[in-house]
């Protein structure tokens, strides 16, 4: 079967997005003999698609592990008067405000969509919303006869984002769309998106490779051998509730004065403010709080390994992959009880999940498992059941390869 993978990033392109359709792509390719070829910006993030001095990679094709990969230029001009058009139609709620807020976040691509109509492929599928090239996937597949589908990612949390006519229009005229979770299905089915056309693939992890992942080597290389650690694992962004993590943790140190909390991801223009906020605290409390970059496969792997509990206290999630990844580790998880999170993490099962936004909920739930390690091993033990039953690459790859076939007999 040939595949046309339509997406704003590929690696070495970082993200969520990005891993999951590199490990699809490359399994389908090795596993099912199957031809994948992936269309993608020349982007190494997504601030190149509005701003003109952002490095990029060289476009044009390559292989990439069996992989063909053809990366498009992007045209990121005249951000600042999209970005005041958009602002000003969704403020006064103008017509076509949904568009001008997609192509304010772009990528714009010019010839992306005939590259499409002119692919040889028996299947396109494209990802994520709320960015334009899902709009030139659905250009390009139909100007051809070709079937497609959205991997859409959706946060409905985020209504700048998400709370756009122009997507469900999209998913609606798909012959099928893939779905983390069963709030994101919910939610679709309830803006009378068919059921019939949704299927539910989560997102995997390598459970083998995380099984041996080395804690105790992390610990000795921060000095952290004896301490409880809290990790965050994810982007440095403002959704993520990091803040509201740094900001639980006095009271976290009043009751287990030796809690560590070890962030680490990307960083964004918003970890300034989260090293501001580490700064305002005591000399004593600051030594407690590690802010890291995004770490190699390896060491994140590691600190999953290492820490005694993993926080998401995410605002929005479409899913959350990083709380799979812990569970693998045997590892119990703290999330927000919004949207993908609260469909994945079952409450007093596999995790806790608190209010969002809640500081203190998040403090109280943090201190409860590092009180109670009986209660951290067996929502840990259930979260590894769960990781290796339901999301391991085997599976997710073999639930989307079949979603796939039955789009195009549909």
């Amino acid at each position: 079967m040939k595949f046309l993978h339509v997406l704003h990033g590929y690696p070495p392109n970082v993200g969520g997005v990005q891993n999951l359709f590199q490990q699809l792509s490359e399994r389908l390719v090795h596993e099912y003999h199957d031809q994948v070829t992936v269309f993608t910006t020349n982007a190494y993030s997504n601030y190149h698609f509005w701003q003109a001095d952002t490095r990029t990679m060289p476009a044009g094709t390559e292989q990439r592990n069996g992989v063909t990969v053809r990366r498009f230029p992007v045209f990121n001009r005249f951000s600042w008067l999209r970005l005041n058009l958009a602002r000003v139609a969704y403020k006064f709620k103008l017509p076509y405000h949904d568009w001008l807020r997609t192509l304010y976040n772009g990528p714009i691509i010019p010839g992306l969509a005939q590259a499409i109509a002119q692919a040889e492929a028996d299947v396109v599928v494209a990802s994520a919303f709320p960015l334009l090239h899902m709009a030139y996937a659905k250009r390009g597949a139909q100007q051809s006869g070709k079937p497609f589908l959205f991997y859409g990612a959706l946060h409905p949390a985020d209504h700048w984002g998400f709370s756009r006519n122009m997507i469900f229009q999209a998913i609606a005229q798909a012959d099928g769309y893939l779905a983390n979770t069963t709030f994101e299905r919910d939610f679709l089915v309830e803006r009378r998106i068919d059921p019939a056309k949704i299927s539910l693939i989560g997102a995997g992890v390598d459970v083998a490779k995380l099984a041996e992942a080395n804690g105790r080597s992390w610990r000795q290389q921060h000095h952290l051998e004896n301490v409880p650690i809290i990790a965050f694992i994810g982007q440095q962004a403002e959704h993520k509730g990091i803040d509201l993590l740094i900001q639980a943790m006095p009271q976290i140190w009043q009751t287990v004065p030796n809690a560590h909390l070890v962030i680490a991801g990307k960083p964004t223009a918003y970890a300034t403010h989260l090293h501001q906020l580490a700064a305002a605290l005591p000399a004593e409390q600051q030594a407690r709080i590690k802010i890291l970059d995004l770490l190699p496969e390896v060491e994140k792997n590691n600190l999953l390994a290492a820490c005694d509990l993993l926080a998401l206290p995410s605002r929005f999630e479409s899913f959350g992959i990083v709380l799979v990844e812990a569970w693998a580790c045997g590892k119990p998880v703290i999330g927000a009880n919004v949207g993908g999170v609260a469909a994945l993490i079952q409450e007093g099962v596999d995790g806790l999940l608190v209010p969002v936004g809640s500081t203190p909920a998040l403090a109280n739930a943090i201190l409860k498992l590092l009180q109670d390690e009986p209660l951290r091993a067996q929502l840990g033990t259930a979260g590894k059941q769960k990781a290796t039953e339901r999301y391991s690459w085997e599976a997710v790859t073999a639930a989307y390869r079949t979603a796939c076939i039955q789009a195009i007999h549909r």
